[in-house]
């Protein structure tokens, strides 16, 4: 996959958006042909459109680096011929055990792992103490002193290979008030740490750790991800296109709002904690806020992942439109009526707010849809429309995921698609054995 992708990306840097050009349906009637010989239910990745996404977040990046967000991609051989692209550097992790292993890979592709969420594992946790490749290549994220009393009380009877890389998390949601009164929290609950002030003292808390006269733990960077802006559609499409347009600008303007209030804050943060020791990185925004959170001083680096593999969520951004580089497929097992038929499975739900956005989305053939009483099944999804008389037993039907990386959760591998034509296999994280949530 290195090589297909090193010959493609250059589309993306250019803006020319190639692999997304044409009909979905026409784009998944070339996966369907491309796939003829393969059984389903599978997932591709169409090598084309991955390079021309990767070229795109790098354009938006204005030349900060961006680090990759493996809970999006879940895949060795795509993290590594990302990362092999100038302007790539460095894996956002999801699990302690995800980063050991990624640590260990032979191909020495991934030594900069930032995991994005603390960890509760001692097992992990010892064996990170234990290991000084893995101490150097692997950065813990913390944001209370109760974390690290349990990492401390974790590695007591232990003496680390090296003081252990911690990276504070900062809270970015907004909480904007008016005539001196909140009114609410916009954003994810994450972090509860808000200010310099919170920063400084998490920062002491961490230098003074120590085991005999060694520190345990080295702040060593920040991140700061405003969820409200790169995890959320500025311009929804419910049907109802007045109150579309309302809600778009209402999105927009708490957007702009937001972006404004975690910039000061998190540059003073920053320099906050500049004052009790050095940081090796800031890190900030997500694939949806790239071109905004580059334009902000503070911010050393970005993080992103899942414009890589263009899944629905990012159908409403204004800002970027990603090609479609990653669907799957079920195979059609049943018709119970003349309009309907049932394929296997299909039921691959993403993860937070329940709805219909969080479904997967028929693609090809055009024009079926799921039946509202049964919806998109674990072992079966039924599906109505014109289409279906043009489908027979055996034949497959083309979905988008709402989200990225969580499909490969699913399947072995993702088949490789290039110029039309299938090109091998990249083994998912499942493929490898691995499942770390």
């Amino acid at each position: 996959m290195l090589k297909l992708l090193d010959t493609a990306v250059a589309r993306g840097l250019s803006g020319e958006l190639a692999a997304a050009s044409g009909s979905q349906d026409a784009i998944w009637a070339g996966a369907d042909s491309a796939c003829a010989e393969l059984s389903a239910p599978l997932a591709v990745v169409d090598v084309q459109a991955l390079s021309t996404n990767a070229g795109s977040l790098l354009r938006r990046a204005a030349g900060k680096p961006i680090r990759v967000a493996s809970k999006s991609i879940r895949n060795k051989e795509v993290l590594r011929a990302v990362l092999a692209q100038p302007g790539f550097s460095g894996v956002l992790g999801f699990t302690l055990p995800e980063a050991l292993w990624l640590a260990a890979d032979p191909s020495d592709a991934f030594t900069d792992i930032v995991v994005g969420y603390p960890t509760a594992d001692p097992f992990a946790l010892r064996a990170l103490a234990a290991d000084p490749v893995a101490c150097a290549r692997v950065t813990l994220m913390v944001d209370s002193s109760e974390q690290l009393d349990w990492m401390a009380a974790t590695l007591a009877s232990l003496s680390p290979a090296a003081p252990i890389r911690l990276c504070l998390d900062l809270d970015a949601s907004w909480r904007p008030t008016a005539a001196g009164r909140a009114l609410g929290h916009i954003g994810v609950y994450r972090s509860p740490v808000r200010t310099g002030a919170d920063a400084i003292a998490l920062a002491l808390a961490i230098n003074g750790y120590r085991q005999g006269n060694t520190a345990l733990f080295r702040l060593t960077g920040i991140m700061a991800y405003e969820a409200q802006i790169a995890g959320l559609q500025d311009t929804p499409h419910t049907g109802n296109k007045v109150a579309d347009l309302a809600k778009s600008q209402l999105l927009k303007q708490i957007q702009r709002q937001s972006m404004a209030e975690i910039m000061r804050r998190r540059a003073n943060v920053v320099a906050a904690v500049r004052n009790v020791c050095d940081l090796e990185f800031v890190n900030g925004g997500g694939t949806g806020s790239l071109e905004l959170t580059s334009g902000d001083p503070a911010v050393t680096e970005l993080a992103a992942g899942s414009g890589l593999f263009g899944p629905t969520l990012f159908d409403g951004y204004s800002r970027f439109t990603p090609a479609h580089a990653v669907g799957f497929a079920a195979p059609v097992v049943r018709r119970p009526a003349s309009d309907i038929v049932t394929v296997l499975g299909g039921g691959w739900i993403a993860s937070g707010p329940a709805g219909n956005d969080r479904s997967p989305v028929a693609v090809h053939p055009a024009g079926l849809s799921f039946i509202g009483t049964e919806g998109a099944g674990e072992v079966q999804t039924p599906l109505r429309g014109t289409a279906a008389a043009t489908l027979a037993i055996g034949d497959k039907v083309w979905f988008r995921h709402a989200k990225s990386g969580e499909v490969c959760e699913h399947v072995d591998a993702l088949e490789m698609i290039d110029g039309g034509q299938w090109v091998g296999r990249a083994l998912t994280y499942r493929g490898e054995g691995k499942a770390f949530v």
